[in-house]
């Protein structure tokens, strides 16, 4: 069996997958200069190789690749099993393909041109993120998510939701002590290309707070006046 370093060991090892050999030397060189140990691969397939065979911390993968692009590498990389955080870059902007790039499995997006000071913060915030970020039960105070069995319990109490309901849940247990605002939720939780004039969010946000908070609990769906909405994070 292979044997990879601890992650004490492993906390600054970056592979950055990306084609364009100039974007590539400029990364790389601004990286190593900041102590990151950074590995290049200059396809997809080359990047699928290092992620399985080696380990990182992050990975930087750019979208638009020969031979396999960023998306499929990800999803691939996924199904195998592999959980290290992964920045995509594209310079594609608009919101389905920030929401395309994260439900193939990204967990940031950075739309080109970029300024390098932003592309080292988002690195540092992933560095700061659980080494498994993507558990299959979801604990926040009372509320545990199943989500393989698709099952919600609040201290042992089942909460039966809708699918659209199991989804904003999802989204704000991701979340918890952050505030959400409405248009947050409509591009990520019902994938809207545009913000429309809508109180979607509302009458979804209330039939959930209904189902979660019970009349003798605790509430833990608080809406921010003005702003949006938050998973209050119990002591």
């Amino acid at each position: 069996m292979m044997s990879f370093p601890s992650p004490e060991d492993m906390r600054s090892r970056l592979l950055l997958v990306e084609d364009d050999a100039g974007i590539a030397t400029e990364i790389s060189e601004e990286l190593r200069s900041r102590g990151f140990d950074v590995t290049v691969a200059s396809s997809g397939d080359a990047g699928l190789k290092c992620a399985l065979e080696d380990s990182f911390s992050v990975m930087i993968i750019d979208r638009m690749l020969p031979v396999l692009d960023g998306l499929s590498l990800i999803e691939t990389m996924r199904g195998q099993g592999v959980k290290v955080p992964v920045l995509v870059l594209s310079a594609l902007s608009a919101v389905d393909d920030r929401v395309s790039g994260l439900k193939a499995g990204g967990d940031d997006y950075l739309t080109k041109p970029f300024a390098m000071e932003e592309l080292i913060a988002r690195i540092e915030a992933l560095l700061r993120r659980p080494v498994d970020t993507r558990e299959t039960v979801l604990r926040v105070g009372p509320l545990i998510m199943d989500l393989i069995e698709r099952t919600v319990t609040r201290d042992g109490r089942e909460v039966e939701l809708l699918p659209r309901e199991f989804r904003l849940l999802e989204y704000l247990m991701r979340r918890p002590g952050q505030v959400l605002t409405r248009n947050m939720l409509l591009e990520d939780v019902w994938n809207y290309r545009f913000v429309p004039q809508t109180n979607l969010v509302d009458v979804h946000i209330g039939k959930l707070r209904r189902k979660v908070d019970a009349p003798e609990d605790e509430p833990l769906i608080c809406s921010i006046r003005g702003v949006g909405f938050m998973l209050r994070v119990s002591d």
